[in-house]
């Protein structure tokens, strides 16, 4: 069985793969992460080899060190022990995050390509796959949560707001007027990127839609061909077969 593991800003996911089915997957939040909880969670199963991408350095360390004592495997990292199989065109191919490339490779293996992936994370970023299978770049904006908590900490009187779905797209009070502006913006947002971009790339541009928020997300916007939450660990599971 092979362990993939995803460190995001907002939580870490384990995937446990038996050969390229996804046999078990669990999260624990990045914040709250330590080696204690992950023995609890990890099954007991024998893990044959171990990957991982990381946007998160401080975490990385302990990440692996717990890992390797719990499987007695070292941990493969993306774009440091190995590289993602694609053409990164990226003006500065350093700066742009390992689970973009990852996620990017996934979607162009798994559903084709052209292709332009979303990922609704702490961030949403989306990033454009060539007729060619080369990462060509794309666009970072801040995730639902990122929005709705910088309007609460970067104002004087906004209140803070929790995630959920807006009762009406006109808000009658401040609170439903924070949470309709934020869901239905980023989404008219999001849908007016990929039309701009499948008139550059072409309208059947295959469009995958992945990250925390997404099932979330997609109630709102219709533009997504594929939804698929496990992109990135899918996206591990691939590059270690290359290994």
């Amino acid at each position: 069985m092979l362990l993939t593991i995803d460190i995001g800003n907002t939580k870490i996911s384990f995937g446990i793969f038996t050969g390229n089915r996804l046999a078990k997957k669990f999260d624990i939040a990045t914040d709250t992460y330590n080696g204690t909880r992950l023995k609890r969670l990890m099954p007991c199963v024998p893990i044959a080899g171990v990957i991982a991408c990381s946007v998160v350095p401080g975490k990385s360390r302990a990440i692996k060190h717990d890992v390797a004592q719990i499987t007695g495997k070292r941990v493969v990292c993306v774009g440091r022990d190995i590289l993602v199989p694609i053409k990164n065109q990226y003006r500065f191919p350093k700066q742009v995050g390992q689970d973009r490339l990852v996620t990017a490779y996934a979607a162009s293996k798994l559903y084709g390509y052209p292709a332009l992936v979303v990922d609704a994370g702490t961030a949403i970023t989306l990033d454009v796959i060539s007729g060619k299978k080369a990462y060509l770049g794309g666009m970072i904006v801040p995730g639902l949560k990122m929005s709705l908590d910088a309007l609460y900490k970067d104002t004087a009187l906004l209140p803070y707001v929790q995630l959920s779905k807006p009762n009406n797209l006109i808000g009658t009070d401040t609170k439903s007027s924070i949470l309709s502006g934020v869901v239905f913006g980023l989404s008219v947002l999001l849908e007016g990127m990929v039309n701009k971009l499948k008139a550059k790339f072409g309208a059947s541009a295959i469009v995958v839609g992945t990250g925390g928020n997404i099932h979330f997300l997609s109630r709102y916007c219709k533009i997504f061909t594929h939804i698929d939450p496990d992109l990135t660990l899918k996206g591990l599971s691939l590059i270690y077969s290359k290994i």
